[in-house]
């Protein structure tokens, strides 16, 4: 066994041995906060604890448009269609 593989499994132990939330680093990473796209479409996801509304700036191809979102994900459309979203500061 090469030290490499042996570090790589001492550290896959202790990790595992102290319960830290594996899973939840993958999970986070298919919803990640803000604005992302999937293959086919975009979506803006609002993480918040205090069930805030915000008001978003949803970059499309023409005039950019403003959009009161809830929290959590929320769909803005075709991903060809839209070329990006951000929070403006300002609550709905």
């Amino acid at each position: 066994m090469t030290l490499r593989r042996a570090l790589v499994g001492a550290l896959s132990s202790i990790v595992l041995g102290l319960g830290l939330p594996v899973a939840t680093a993958s999970s986070a990473a298919a919803d990640p906060c803000g604005f992302y796209e999937t293959g086919s479409d975009a979506y803006y996801n609002h993480c918040t604890g205090d069930g805030s509304h915000v008001v978003i700036e949803v970059e499309v191809w023409g005039p950019n448009h403003e959009r009161c979102v809830v929290p959590g994900r929320t769909w803005l459309g075709a991903a060809d269609k839209i070329d990006g979203a951000f929070y403006t500061g300002r609550t709905c």
